[in-house]
C-alpha cells in the first residue's frame, strides 16, 4: 500500500544526486546496448484513425500562483481525436505525430533517470492535424501525476480517440516536469520535491489543478468557437496519481463534469474523501486500499467502482511500462523503486487492462454504452479485481 503524497520525481530525488548521470556520456555508458531499442506505444483498438494536436490556453481570470512574476495562469493542451480522415500509410512525409518535443523529453528523461534521448523516438500512432470526424460528442480531460507530463498518458490518449472520444490532455505549468510553450519557451517544473506541510501544498495543488482542468472545460464547451471545433456534449475526467485527486475535485466543483476516473491516486488535497461525490467515480488502482480511499467509499453518493490490477505498480497505466526497456529503468532504477512503481504483471497486460476498463468507463457514461466489465471482470481479464462497488 502507497503512503506517499508525492509521484516518482520524490523517490529520485531521495536517491539524491549522486545517483543520477551528471552528463550524456555518462548516462549513455551506464545502459547496455539492449536496452537502446525504440520503443512503441500499443497500438490503438477502435476502428477510428487518430488526429492530435497542442494549442495554448491562457486563464485570463487566475493569477499562476507559482509563476515568478505576476501573471495569467498559461497551460499547453495536447488533443487527441477521431479523425476524418483514414491513418495514411507509413511513409516519411506522413509520420506520426512525435511523442514529445526535444526540450521537453530531456527535462523529464533527466527527473526519471531515463537513458537520455529515449523519448524522441517513441513510436506513436496518430498523425497531425486534420479535421476531426463528425458526430464526436464526448470529451475526456486528463490531469498527468505530479512532477509528470501530459505526454506520459499518450497511449491512453490515442486508445480512446480510437473509441470516438476527443481527449484533451493539460500540462500543469510548473508541476509538470517540462512544458513547451509554441513561442518555444520551455518551462520547468518549479515545485518542491518535499514541502514542510504537505496538507496544505496538497491543498494548493491540488486547487490549483481542477482549476486548470475547469479551464478546459470552459474551452470545450464555449458556444461559437469550442476548443478544436468540437462541440462536446459530455465531458468526463480523468487522472494519474496526484491528478487522480485534482480529477475527484474538479468533479465535485463542477457539475459540467457527468464522470471521474481516478488511476491509483490517493484523494489528498481534497475534501471528497469526507463529503463522497455524487456522480460516477471509477478508481483503477494497483494498491489494494488506501485510507482516503476507503472514506470515500464510505460517504459516495453516486455510481461507484474499485478495480485493483493484481501485480500493477503505480505507472502500470501509464506509457512508463512500455518505455520501460528502452529507457533502461531495471538498470537505472534500483528494484524496490522499479517494483513499486512498474510492478510485476507485463507491460502489454497492463495497457490492456488498463486501456479496457477506461474505455467501458467513458463509453459508459458519456456515450451510454453499457459495458460489463465495469461490474463483473472475467476471464479475458484475470488481472482485475473487483473490490468495491455501489450503483448497478
Amino acid at each position: 500500500m502507497f503512503t506517499r503524497r508525492a509521484a516518482l520525481t520524490v523517490a529520485l530525488a531521495a536517491l539524491g544526486s549522486a545517483a543520477l548521470p551528471t552528463a550524456t556520456a555518462t548516462a549513455a555508458s551506464a545502459f547496455p546496448r539492449s536496452a537502446a531499442t525504440r520503443a512503441v506505444l500499443p497500438r490503438p483498438t477502435g476502428r477510428h484513425s487518430v488526429g492530435a494536436r497542442s494549442l495554448p490556453l491562457t486563464d485570463f481570470g487566475r493569477t499562476d500562483p507559482f509563476a515568478s512574476r505576476p501573471g495569467p495562469r498559461k497551460l499547453m493542451v495536447q488533443l487527441w481525436y477521431p479523425s476524418a480522415s483514414p491513418a495514411p500509410a507509413p511513409h516519411p512525409r506522413n509520420p506520426a505525430v512525435p511523442y514529445t518535443d526535444p526540450g521537453t523529453g530531456a527535462a523529464l528523461e533527466a527527473d526519471w533517470g531515463m537513458r537520455p534521448g529515449v523519448l524522441k523516438g517513441v513510436g506513436t500512432h496518430a498523425h497531425a492535424g486534420g479535421r476531426p470526424a463528425p458526430g464526436i460528442r464526448s470529451a475526456v480531460v486528463v490531469s498527468h501525476g505530479r512532477g509528470a507530463s501530459r505526454i506520459l498518458t499518450s497511449g491512453l490518449a490515442e486508445e480512446l480517440a480510437s473509441h470516438g472520444h476527443l481527449v484533451a490532455a493539460v500540462d500543469h505549468t510548473y508541476d509538470a516536469a517540462a512544458v513547451r510553450f509554441p513561442d518555444g519557451r520551455l518551462v520547468l517544473g518549479a515545485l518542491p520535491a518535499e514541502p514542510d506541510d504537505w496538507d496544505a501544498q496538497d491543498r494548493l495543488e491540488v486547487s490549483v489543478r481542477a482549476a486548470d482542468l475547469r479551464c478546459v472545460a470552459d474551452a470545450l464547451c464555449r458556444r461559437g468557437r469550442p476548443l478544436a471545433g468540437v462541440p462536446v456534449q459530455r465531458v468526463g475526467l480523468l487522472g494519474h496519481s496526484l491528478g487522480g485527486a485534482a480529477a475527484a475535485e474538479a468533479l465535485r466543483t463542477d457539475r459540467r463534469f457527468v464522470a471521474g476516473l481516478d488511476l491509483d491516486g490517493g484523494l489528498f488535497g481534497t475534501t471528497v474523501p469526507e463529503t463522497g461525490l455524487d456522480r460516477p467515480f471509477l478508481l483503477l488502482t494497483s494498491s489494494p486500499d488506501h485510507e482516503t480511499w476507503a472514506r470515500w467509499r464510505a460517504r459516495h453518493r453516486g455510481w461507484g467502482r474499485h478495480l485493483h490490477l493484481t501485480g500493477g505498480g503505480h505507472l502500470s497505466a501509464t506509457d512508463v511500462p512500455a518505455l520501460a526497456d528502452a529507457a533502461g529503468l531495471r538498470e537505472r532504477w534500483p528494484e524496490p523503486l522499479f517494483g513499486e512503481y512498474l510492478g510485476t504483471i507485463a507491460p502489454h497486460r497492463a495497457a490492456a487492462v488498463t486501456r479496457a476498463c477506461t474505455t467501458a468507463f467513458f463509453d459508459r457514461f458519456l456515450l451510454g454504452l453499457h459495458r460489463p466489465l465495469l461490474d463483473a471482470p472475467g476471464p479475458r481479464h484475470p488481472e482485475l479485481r473487483l473490490l468495491w462497488t455501489r450503483g448497478a
